[in-house]
């Protein structure tokens, strides 16, 4: 495993079990050797699941296999395995998933139907699944409801430390939990990068809020971040709820004004888990903040930010702490959005660097450089036609991307 990132929390946190929940990990052996690499999870009955799925074109046997049970909108397990993502395998690949998912349900008892499965790693490579079922049953023994940590780390890849976050929130009176963990550190860019996320609440709700309240938070928090720009074939986020916790008034709207604390907190827990995959950006010195205000729309503002965000002569900018304000007049003006560029703004670190088609009066390059050579750095851009507004997450772009990414297969 690569030196934990200097961006890394300074530990776990600590997570309260999660009513219905039990999980563990074990080491299979199908790719690393002396380290966790598979995930089990067991949901009590009832459990309902969410989830969004990559828009890739050569999505892995898992994804299709989530995306054929999604409908149904039941979960029993969940199975995750590190360092093979199972893609572009055709009809074997196929058969893999299937199997795991069978072997699985025996032990739970459930239908294979309702046994979720993902996969990361290196793609094009045969998924020797025998390994996995193999270690499946000893794995079912020893479920536990607080191995998270445990957990977060058997389904990293190239990450540097395991990632997780919960919090608690009241729905008409009565608090449930959220808990979730993730893994990433490059191929990220989602598209709903190799981006693994699963979300756990105790809270009883039906399949179609749990849908809307996913779907609203995942665009705000893991389609808000970029490490590279890629697209991964594997990104997957699900959300089980298990209905196993206290006894809330029943929700049918994901408008009910009674979820607003739950909406917040599962919005938190999501952000929370994309930072930390930024932070693990590979090879990554600095984390990046960038906002985008003024834009035409919301949707106008995100697509600008993110073209700032994945840009590579932006990236090296700060890598290199250079306070090049003029690579973000670049980004913008190349990003097809609506923008004044005679009343544009730009900001480094809160100072204003630029404006109505200049060099802002006062600005100091020794204040934006002594920012750029923080750790935490903060870009914001102004293009001053509307009130659409937008903030993502990056990193700079090292020397070290390219020595983990040269080497990932050896």
């Amino acid at each position: 495993m690569e030196k934990i990132s200097p961006l890394a929390p300074k530990k776990f946190p600590t997570m309260p079990p999660v009513a219905g929940v039990r999980l563990g990990a074990a080491a299979c052996g199908e790719r690393y050797k002396g380290r966790h690499d598979l995930l089990f999870a067991e949901f009590g009955p009832g459990t309902r699941v969410a989830g969004v799925l990559t828009q890739s074109q050569t999505p892995g046997a898992p994804v299709k296999w989530c995306r054929q049970l999604l409908p149904g909108g039941r979960a029993r397990g969940l199975v995750v395995n590190a360092g093979n993502a199972n893609v572009y395998g055709g009809r074997r690949g196929d058969t893999a998933a299937i199997h795991t998912a069978k072997a699985a349900a025996k032990l739970i008892g459930a239908p294979a139907e309702e046994i979720f499965i993902a996969s990361t790693g290196v793609i094009g490579e045969p998924l020797r699944t025998e390994r996995i079922i193999g270690a499946l049953p000893g794995l079912y023994e020893n479920l536990s409801p607080t191995a998270w940590r445990t957990g977060a780390g058997a389904i990293m890849t190239t990450d540097t430390f395991p990632k997780g976050a919960s919090r608690r929130a009241k729905i008409g009176g009565e608090y449930v939990t959220i808990a979730g963990i993730a893994k990433g550190s490059g191929m990220i860019a989602p598209n709903m990068a190799t981006m693994l996320a699963f979300l756990f609440t105790d809270a009883h709700l039906p399949v179609r809020v749990l849908n809307t309240l996913l779907r609203v938070a995942n665009e705000r928090s893991f389609n808000s971040i970029t490490v590279d720009g890629d697209t991964s074939t594997s990104d997957s986020c699900l959300l089980f709820a298990t209905g196993a916790g206290a006894q809330h008034p029943s929700v049918t709207s994901a408008r009910d004004k009674r979820l607003k604390a739950f909406r917040l907190a599962l919005e938190e827990v999501m952000t929370d888990l994309a930072q930390q995959i930024v932070r693990d950006g590979e090879g990554a010195e600095k984390f990046i903040t960038v906002r985008v205000t003024g834009a035409a729309s919301e949707a106008a503002a995100r697509r600008s930010a993110l073209l700032i965000a994945n840009s590579p002569l932006i990236k090296t900018a700060v890598a290199g702490a250079d306070p090049n304000w003029g690579r973000l007049v670049m980004a913008v003006g190349r990003s097809g959005e609506k923008i004044n560029p005679n009343r544009m703004a730009i900001l480094i670190g809160g100072q204003l660097v630029a404006r109505d088609g200049g060099i802002a009066p006062g600005y100091r390059e020794t204040m934006a450089a002594r920012h750029m050579r923080g750790r935490e750095i903060e870009l914001a851009v102004d293009l001053a036609v509307g009130k659409g507004t937008a903030t993502v997450w990056s990193c700079d772009l090292t020397h070290r991307y390219i020595d983990i990414n040269a080497d990932y297969r050896s």
